[in-house]
């Protein structure tokens, strides 16, 4: 099997989670060499080398030239937003097939110009919609296809964690959609099967938030088919954390799932055919289709591998992930304007 050569961009702390996800997996550590660390601090790269015993790695400043020494097949894009665009534009024009950290861009024109270059260059750039990578949403998934609640009319999620960073987060406008909200989004928009539509929502930022800008939202979605997705979220609620993968209540015409985000998964069926409220029964909610699947930055890593290999687009390919940077960019959209804003 050929080795993939890597060159990984961003080296600060969600780095280390996916050079992590890498070295877990006997798969992926054999097919992906890491050749070049890229940093604006040089020092961050080096300690990133050294922490993961990189010895070979070129490191620099200087994402071009790394480029142009290393000659690499890919690069892990792990940047700020804001410096997305540029960072997976010069790797497109070295040639290389890019795995970008979300958002994918950090405007909705950003993404679609992104869209483009990757379609000019004949190379794949693809986001990390890690949280999509895990047991419940793919056991949400495979259940919700199944037809056993019905035909899916909503989706609603609660996230509420009283979350401090320090470091850019807090500084950040719209933190908590831009940075945690888009990846319930792309969950739910993955979990229906559905086109976002349209959408409402109040942004704000509550007495006592740590963050600089938008720490609280909460919004509701048009998808298509008439099915509805409600969000509501902050990162500055203390006292009663949810899941990191939100909680979540997912109802059909016949029954409704409940989902805590972590290891409690419930669905119930109507049984009866009478009385003011009708008789339920409870309904075995199915393991993932594929437990490769469910890994979440490896799952990603690996799907993006195989899509190269096989001239197939990974699931979380740019022009279909843009759909859930739309529902993130109408989302503020709206919090500005106070108006429903199509997507």
């Amino acid at each position: 099997m050929v080795i993939l050569r890597a060159v990984l961009c961003g080296c600060g702390a969600m780095a280390k989670g996916w050079l992590k996800a890498i070295a877990a997996d006997g798969e992926l550590q054999s097919t992906i060499r890491i050749v070049g660390l890229v940093d604006v601090n040089p020092e961050a790269a080096s300690a990133l080398a050294a922490e993961f015993a990189l010895k070979d790695a070129t490191i620099g400043s200087d994402l071009d030239a790394v480029l142009t020494e290393t000659a690499p097949d890919l690069l892990f894009d792990i940047v700020v937003p804001a410096a997305r665009r540029d960072v997976v534009a010069t790797a497109l024009k070295h040639g290389c097939h890019v795995l970008s950290e979300k958002p994918m861009a950090a405007s909705l024109e950003a993404g679609r110009e992104l869209i483009r270059l990757a379609r000019e260059a004949g190379r794949l750039h693809a986001v990390v919609q890690n949280r999509r990578f895990i047991s419940g949403v793919r056991r949400i998934r495979r259940f919700v296809e199944s037809g056993a609640i019905g035909d899916l009319t909503a989706i609603h999620c609660d996230f509420f964690i009283g979350a401090h960073f320090g470091g850019f987060r807090e500084e950040m406008e719209h933190v908590l959609l831009v940075d945690m909200a888009i990846h319930t989004f792309d969950a739910a928009r993955f979990i229906a099967d559905k086109t976002p539509l349209a959408v409402y929502c109040h942004e704000d930022n509550p007495k006592g938030s740590w963050y600089a800008h938008g720490a609280a939202a909460t919004a509701i979605f048009e998808l298509s088919d008439d099915v509805t997705f409600s969000y509501r979220g902050s990162w500055c609620a203390e006292g009663a954390n949810t899941s990191w993968e939100s909680e979540w209540r997912v109802i059909g015409t016949k029954g409704t799932l409940l989902w805590d985000g972590a290891e409690d998964l419930r669905a119930n069926r109507v049984a009866g055919s009478e009385g003011f409220l009708r008789e339920l029964a409870p309904i075995e909610v199915p393991d993932p289709a594929d437990p490769r699947e469910t890994h979440g930055h490896a799952s990603v890593i690996a799907d993006f591998v195989r899509a190269i290999r096989s001239g197939t687009k990974p699931e979380t390919v740019g022009d279909d992930n843009i759909n859930s940077l739309a529902m993130v960019f109408a989302a503020i959209e709206s919090a500005r304007t106070r108006q429903r804003v199509t997507i």
